[in-house]
């Protein structure tokens, strides 16, 4: 491992680690996680919230926040335009990207672990840039001590980040950790990063983290690679195509793009608006969620891929992410929904999540049931190893008269029985606490659940 990859970030002496590691009444329903759902004392949930432009870190031993991580550059300097409350007046979510001198992030949306899960890496839609995240000691890598820090001022000074091109929507690491390859909405292109001379782009060592750029479908959304982590799956949100490529990895491992084929999804996706996909634990599948079409499908990953399965969830059912549990009791695919249903749990408004059996015969499988997530248009969700939780993010804030009122939430389930999943928490996301006042987490995109040293779901 290169010893190169140390001190850059220096307001932690936990870097070099980093760097090696990149190989109501509601409450009365709910019920604490069995004994058979194994949490490690390592283990957290990261949240992006798009309208705060920050990371919340939830512990899921207490299902409380543990700290957020701040994006945002307010509150660097003490002098007013540098503020993020001025004259006791906070600005609204919308305004305050638009503040003077403001130099953070724009729009934080997509997340994902590293495969051994030490390193996640978010990308600023508006901003145009990625960040890498240290998942162990929490901390934004590259970030410098702040030379006017005093107590009416944060520490630290944000770094840039690495700026990659117009609407990075979601990064996805390959399978051997060594690559990031970002989807460029705004350029019909795919970005891809040497994760380690990102680091060391990160820690001002001067290097170019970015290798190439790959042509590839128009508005391209997400990228998710197959078990073998020798082909990647690109959907669109733009065309009912889907790209498939050839990695050919060299020796070191970086990739060498070759486009092998391009999908016609017009009979699964007619729309044209497919922003997430995913292949399944075995990696024989890719599931596809189709927003617009209200559907999922589901391809192999192999031969001619060909098409398995296309599940109607139900008139406006919005799917948003689809995630897998296999565990004793079933193997189903779940489908987050942002369509928000009056008929929620005592009679407040709340999404559900679709509930597709994949035991049955290919071509056969359809939604065989739902499950109210307890708050308001449902995205990101994301499983603990074990398969046994399910956590699941919000885009939008809890009603008043809930005991949650005008807070983002998470919510949790114990899934040890994936068809009839038990409601264990609703989690508000609270503040992050700046110097100069309280930013409001707000609008939750995506989820990861993470334990760092453990093969996850993206090695």
């Amino acid at each position: 491992m290169n010893e190169q990859r140390r001190d850059f970030l220096k307001v932690t002496a936990a870097l070099a680690a980093t760097a090696g590691l990149t190989r109501a009444s509601r409450a009365q329903a709910q019920v604490p996680p069995q004994s058979g759902s194994p949490i490690q004392a390592q283990d957290r949930v990261f949240i992006t919230n798009e309208d705060s432009n920050t990371l919340v870190v939830i512990d899921p031993r207490t299902n409380t926040v543990e700290t957020t991580i701040n994006l945002t550059s307010f509150d660097e300097d003490a002098r007013p335009p540098f503020r993020f409350v001025t004259a006791g007046v906070a600005p609204t979510h919308a305004a305050m990207i638009h503040k003077p001198l403001y130099h953070g992030c724009i729009d934080a949306h997509g997340a994902v672990p590293s495969p051994d899960g030490r390193l996640l890496a978010t990308s600023g839609r508006g901003s145009s840039n990625i960040y890498l995240i240290d998942a162990v000691n929490k901390r934004v890598i590259g970030n410098t001590p702040n030379p006017l820090a005093d107590p009416a001022t944060n520490p630290e000074r944000l770094t840039s980040g690495i700026l990659v091109g117009r609407e990075p929507h979601e990064p996805t690491f390959t399978r051997n950790g060594r690559e990031l390859w970002v989807t460029l909405r705004g350029e019909d292109r795919i970005a891809i990063l040497d994760v380690e001379r990102a680091i060391k782009q990160l820690g001002g060592a001067g290097t170019d983290a970015i290798l190439r750029y790959v042509p590839t479908i128009n508005g391209p959304a997400q990228v998710w690679f197959n078990a073998q982590g020798s082909m990647a799956f690109v959907a669109s949100q733009k065309v009912s195509k889907v790209d498939v490529f050839k990695l050919n990895a060299d020796a070191a491992g970086h990739s060498r793009p070759e486009r092998i084929a391009t999908l016609d999804m017009s009979a699964q996706d007619k729309p044209g608006f497919t922003p997430f996909l995913k292949t399944s634990p075995a990696g024989s599948e890719v599931w596809f969620s189709h927003k617009l079409a209200d559907a999922v499908s589901c391809r192999s990953t192999k031969g001619e891929f060909e098409v398995r399965d296309s599940v109607p969830l139900g008139k406006q059912a919005r799917p948003n992410h689809v995630e897998f549990v296999e565990n004793a009791k079933g193997k189903v695919v779940y489908a987050s929904l942002a369509r928000v249903d009056d008929s929620g749990p005592g009679g407040v408004a709340s999404s559900q999540i679709a509930i597709i059996d994949r035991s049955a015969t290919p071509g056969a499988r359809k939604m065989v049931g739902s499950f109210f997530t307890h708050a308001r248009e449902a995205h990101g969700l994301w499983t603990n190893p074990e398969n046994t939780l399910l956590y699941v993010a919000h885009e939008q804030d809890e009603l008043p008269g809930t005991p949650n009122a005008g807070q983002t939430v998470c919510t949790a389930f114990d899934v040890t029985d994936p068809f009839n999943p038990l409601f264990v928490a609703q989690i508000p996301l609270g503040s992050l606490k700046l110097p100069s006042g309280e930013l409001r987490n707000k609008k939750s995109i995506n989820l990861v659940y993470v334990r760092p040293g453990y093969r996850g779901q993206t090695a």
